[in-house]
């Protein structure tokens, strides 16, 4: 009995070391925090309130494109240094600034809470604290856009639409939130919406011929054509002969993007009602889907008058990111 009891005691020693070793490499992290697309900037104040300030106010406060009206990328919130401790630190985003005689520009991970990303700023003069500024900013309000992103795809995925059309249409998945509902579907076509309240969140899809879009100099014209027609056939307004089209006044913002692991673009502008008053905001992304010969289509758009609409079109953007390819029809 003694050697038993001895060699049990050896055995849980043992198990005990084990455990604790395995779990040694790892932190235990608290949930990030924050609202979607909230920025904490923790900096002194002085600063803040002077050219420094200024400098990070034209980047990470720069207009949102695409939008009817100016609102910011980020929504800010300043704190000086001395007061970030405790739960403030769990800030989803953070951007640190600081003078110091060290100059330097880079992005830390999960330091104080997961997911979380913290860009760290420091330099001793203006000018080496702006050119640090201006060096990481791009690159900075990427990886905040992608944690939050990430985070509103977590929130809404909690309730997901079970309707299949896009699968049987298109022959590809999206994570719609439940309380989405069909609207329409035609052979090719789809177009899901939500009330909210000022108005509606809409997300339609379809599909256009691979040859589509195939000269460069004609790019952005052929996108407001494709527009114009697809919301003429599909997208009526609120009479008869009145329908969605790409504004006059404004060409849409073209930027490369990458949808679903395909290569796509991103267009950003403003939709109206041909002879009608109304109008919002869409992102389209024509997705180069060469496994199937053919040019897939993405767009979410808001009608929502005398109402911020960047968070709006933020979760619809969170929402045709979230694109699947089915196996048969492709990737």
């Amino acid at each position: 009995m003694k050697k038993s009891g001895t060699l049990f005691l050896v055995i849980l020693m043992m198990t005990f070391s084990a455990c604790k070793n395995s779990g040694s490499n790892k932190r235990f992290l608290p949930s990030s925090t924050g609202g979607i697309n909230s920025l904490m900037v923790v900096m002194d104040t002085e600063l803040w309130k002077g050219a420094v300030g200024d400098k990070i106010r034209e980047h990470f406060a720069a207009q949102v494109l695409g939008l009817p009206q100016a609102e910011p990328i980020f929504s800010i919130t300043q704190i000086p240094p001395q007061v970030f401790k405790g739960a403030v630190t769990h800030s989803r985003s953070v951007l640190f600034v600081e003078q110091d005689t060290v100059s330097l520009a880079h992005i830390k991970n999960n330091v104080y809470a997961e997911p979380q990303k913290i860009a760290v700023i420091k330099g001793e003069t203006y000018n080496d604290l702006a050119a640090n500024i201006d060096e990481i900013s791009g690159q900075a309000i990427s990886a905040f856009k992608e944690v939050e992103i990430n985070e509103a795809q977590k929130r809404f995925t909690r309730s997901l639409s079970k309707e299949t059309a896009l699968q049987e249409e298109l022959g590809i998945s999206l994570h719609v939130p439940s309380l989405y509902k069909l609207g329409k579907r035609e052979k090719n076509f789809v177009w899901m919406d939500i009330q909210i309240p000022k108005g509606t969140m809409n997300i339609i899809a379809y599909e256009m011929p691979k040859e589509s879009f195939s000269t460069d100099s004609t790019f952005v014209r052929d996108i407001i054509s494709m527009r114009d027609s697809i919301g003429k056939m599909h997208v009526p307004g609120p009479y008869e002969n009145t329908f969605m089209i790409t504004e006059k006044a404004f060409a849409p913002y073209v930027l490369p993007a990458e949808i679903g692991g395909k290569k796509a673009a991103e267009a950003r502008g403003i939709w109206e009602i041909s002879g009608y008053p109304m109008a919002g905001p869409f992102l389209t992304y024509i997705i180069n889907d060469e496994e199937n010969q053919r040019k897939l289509v993405l767009e979410g758009f808001t009608f929502a008058p005398s109402a911020e609409k960047r968070d709006y079109m933020f979760e619809l953007e969170a929402i045709l990111r979230t694109v699947k390819f089915d196996a048969k029809t492709g990737s």
